[in-house]
């Protein structure tokens, strides 16, 4: 079962909603037979109050659904891909109705899950009291704040607690919907689904959602050539007294101009740019770990591996066969 929060829904909103129907609406006899049955609910309320004439205009669309939330009955799974922006934002209730059928149907046994803000419902129905989950970094700061009982990670894809799931937003959402089905009807079903839509046949759910590898720009013209530079020979040792000599800087004024230009320490920074290179490497070429330590200036393929799960989320390997290009 798919639970609409509201029947006029944001454009936005579209996405989200639109994943469980892609993955589990569509029948597929020639990958796995039988396929799921999904029903698509409504909670029947109607959104809030309309925006002032001062607020931005906002497109939504009306939704008619077959079932309203009786339609939760017997689900064995009960997906709720978002809830109201004013209920995320502005603390507005959610409908009462909604919270008491997601409770019904977790004690009749179904799998909750929740794909980015519909955490806020399987949250306020106490579904995910004392359980690890997530939503879309940008509101995991209010899930948190909202429901301290909850174990919230901002850091992840997707977290599965067995009989309760949670996923960041957008695209974090398929691949939540790709690991239930390798779940039910194992990995090579999910592959030959993934195959058919194009995008990665899995992605673990402890990747980290957002890492931030960029230089941020900079005015400091006395800083450009010489991190083009280091950029351009990231397989050497280098120091931050290396760098500052060729910027002919002392150490320290070396150090204070690039924290005041990027935001980051010298040695951070050059941790993010010899991991951005292994992430180009493991992308683009089919080069043992081994070598692409070396050739990111990341040395052995320990250290490279210890580097990349505590920034990135995930094993170099595990990387590669999400975002190779020749995989």
């Amino acid at each position: 079962m798919v639970v609409a929060g509201e029947i006029s829904l944001p454009s936005w909103d579209l996405y989200e909603l639109s994943i469980p129907c892609t993955v589990f609406g569509k029948r597929q006899p020639d990958i796995h037979d039988p396929w799921y049955d999904l029903r698509l609910c409504s909670t029947g309320e109607e959104p809030g109050e309309e925006p002032g004439e001062d607020a931005p205009a906002v497109a939504r669309l009306a939704l008619r659904t077959g079932y309203g939330l009786d339609g939760l009955a017997g689900a064995d799974t009960v997906i709720v891909p978002s809830v109201p922006d004013a209920c995320v934002e502005d603390g507005s209730p959610l409908p009462p109705r909604l919270i008491g059928a997601l409770r019904d149907a977790h004690d009749a046994g179904a799998r909750m899950v929740s794909l980015c803000t519909g955490a806020f419902a399987l949250a306020e129905a106490g579904l995910l009291d004392g359980r690890r989950a997530t939503a879309h970094w940008m509101h995991t700061g209010q899930l948190a704040a909202r429901y301290p009982k909850v174990r919230v990670d901002d850091s992840v894809l997707y977290v599965d607690e067995g009989d309760v799931l949670t996923s960041a937003g957008l695209t974090a959402g398929l691949d939540l919907c790709l690991h239930l089905v390798r779940r039910d009807l194992g990995a090579h079903v999910a592959n030959q689904l993934a195959r058919r839509m194009v995008v990665p046949a899995h992605r673990h759910g402890g990747q980290a959602q957002f890492v931030d590898l960029s230089v941020p720009v900079t005015d400091d013209e006395g800083l450009g050539p010489v991190l083009d530079w280091a950029r351009a020979h990231l397989d050497r040792p280098l120091t931050v007294a290396d760098l500052a000599r060729r910027a002919a800087m002392s150490p320290r004024t070396f150090y204070r101009r690039l924290q005041r230009a990027t935001g980051t320490t010298p040695l951070q920074w050059l941790l993010n740019q010899r991991l951005g290179r292994a992430q180009a490497l493991l992308e683009s070429t089919d080069l043992p770990v081994e070598r692409i330590g070396e050739l990111s200036g990341l040395g052995t393929a320990n250290n490279l591996r210890h580097h990349f799960v505590k920034q990135v989320g995930v094993a170099p390997s595990d990387y590669r066969r999400s975002f190779s290009r020749t995989a």
